[in-house]
């Protein structure tokens, strides 16, 4: 097809995005900084394991090698599948490495139309005759100084993914921040951008505190841990402690995914019937919920250490914050290895961190903030034009259908959305938008999309409460979620052989090969 298609970014999101495009005749141009593929797999730890099954991290298409046999892959595992997921359906000819994308413009003689259209885009379809998006792209394998190129596309998808670039690290007051300490202070993306080698080097026979307790920083306390033993052990500093899941149980959550424990939540414009169902039902995952925390409390010393989360697991499911427990990570801290402190404030001084009320500092040789990335922020900053940077205000997702802006024509954002299947939801997402590019369907107007968009938002928000900030509409609704775009796509939503499995078997990426 003559419409010319840029992608931005060629990990998990981007090369789902490439290889669906291509399907229906485009010919995508593929812009990716680094000098490899993966995105985030391309710089990470080798002790990293999937938090999803393996079954559920799977391309419909394109099943695991059988020499992997885990459950949970690890990540050199991971980024040998992408790798030849890559090759199998010749993406990499559509990849420019090295090209870091500056920034986006969208060039249009109608730009005062851009407040008032009713439909996306002017015409609610993918492609529009209204204008063009300009990209903007230094190429850095060019010489020691990069090469500025500029392409004009009909199309951009953006696959920028959630977890890179713009790392955020707490403010500090005047000193009492990193300056004042003599030791070494990094974020969980510098030290896992590192190779194994010379990660095992930075941190032998050093004092580390780890800050946070989200998934990076638990891995980085583990390894930590593990490799420097009682002798110098390892802190893991935070806030607020979240549920940390064995691979059993997280592997049983998913198990019990299916269409029956979907009609236990209420979900975006149900009716009355399937309203009282859910009404009806709902104790059943409660219980579910009560059960599966009584289960970590008993097998674990959460209350010893003080990391009983303050909020249930199905609040934590709907906020996309479940992951899984590291190798030997209630071990080590038994042993003496790897010591929790919880605390609300802290702040740096000459040889370690003041946690507030502490008389004593920890004393420590390297911090490493594992707090999260400004996923917002890189959204914003990659367009040109302050009108659209005001579009993400608050974490203004969730989108339609999780990729589209109803208020940004001709571009979509695959991969932003949270999930704890990221592989399984990006690639149902490819397949719709792939549909939607060869112009299989239309989008609705503007205020039916904006409508349905808080219709997924309430319904998110009705179990994550306080801890809604960002797209995670299908942690616990994913069927549903696919159902809505399979008849977008003109295909039957219903995906097993009888009644039976289909209302008690979980869904898999597999049932949606070949739609």
């Amino acid at each position: 097809m003559s419409k010319q298609i840029a992608i931005i970014g060629a990990g998990l999101s981007g090369l789902l995005a490439c290889k669906y495009a291509m399907e229906k005749g485009f010919s995508p141009i593929v812009f990716e900084a680094k000098n490899g593929l993966g995105g985030v797999w391309s710089q990470t730890l080798k002790p990293t394991k999937l938090q999803t099954p393996r079954d559920y991290y799977q391309f419909s298409d394109f099943p695991w090698p059988d020499s992997v046999t885990g459950d949970f892959p690890h990540s050199n595992q991971v980024k040998d599948y992408l790798h030849s997921y890559a090759f199998h359906f010749n993406i990499l000819p559509q990849i420019k490495f090295n090209s870091r994308v500056v920034d986006i413009d969208y060039v249009t003689p109608y730009e005062d139309h851009l407040h008032s259209w009713t439909c996306w885009g002017g015409t609610g379809e993918a492609f529009s005759a209204y204008g063009k998006w300009v990209v903007t792209v230094e190429n850095h394998s060019a010489g020691p100084l990069p090469k500025t190129e500029t392409y004009q596309v009909d199309f951009v998808v953006l696959c920028l993914g959630n977890f890179s670039d713009l790392p955020h690290i707490p403010d500090f007051p005047v000193n009492k921040g990193p300056e004042v300490f003599r030791g070494k202070v990094l974020h969980s993306m510098d030290y896992s951008a590192m190779d194994n080698d010379k990660a095992a080097e930075f941190i032998n026979c050093k004092r580390v505190t780890v800050v946070g307790f989200q998934k990076s920083a638990i891995d980085i306390a583990a390894e930590v841990s593990t490799q420097n033993g009682v002798k110098h052990p390892c802190t893991l500093l935070f806030r607020r402690a979240h549920w940390v899941v064995p691979e059993l149980l997280l592997k049983l959550s998913f198990k019990y995914q299916n269409r029956f424990t979907e009609f236990m939540l209420h979900k975006p414009h149900e009716g009355f019937f399937l309203w009282l169902l859910s009404f009806l039902l709902y104790p059943l995952i409660w219980l579910y919920a009560v059960l599966f925390e009584t289960v970590v409390k008993l097998k674990y010393p959460l209350r010893r250490y003080k990391t009983i989360p303050d909020q249930n697991f199905i609040k934590q499911v709907s906020s996309c914050k479940a992951k899984v427990m590291p190798a030997n990570f209630y071990k080590n801290a038994n042993e003496g290895s790897l010591i929790f402190k919880k605390a609300e404030n802290f702040h740096f001084c000459k040889n370690g961190l003041k946690v507030e009320g502490e008389k004593e500092p920890i004393e420590t040789d390297i911090v490493i903030f594992a707090t999260g990335y400004r996923t917002d922020d890189k959204l914003k900053s990659i367009f040109k034009s302050t009108y659209f940077q005001k579009r993400f205000v608050d974490s203004s997702a969730p989108f339609y259908r999780e990729c589209i802006h109803p208020r940004i024509p001709q571009l979509a954002i695959l991969g932003y959305s949270a999930t704890p299947a990221t592989l399984y939801t990006c690639e149902m997402n490819a397949r719709w938008l792939s549909h939607f590019l060869a112009g299989r369907f239309k989008l609705p107007a503007i205020k039916e999309m904006q409508a349905d968009m808080m219709e997924w938002k309430k319904s998110t928000y009705t179990f994550a409460k306080e801890d809604y900030k960002r797209a995670c509409v299908t942690a616990l609704l994913q069927i549903h979620n696919n159902d809505q775009l399979c008849k977008d796509m003109g295909v039957n939503p219903k995906r097993k052989s009888w009644f039976m499995p289909e209302l008690f078997a979980p869904y898999t990426p597999a049932d949606y090969a070949n739609i």
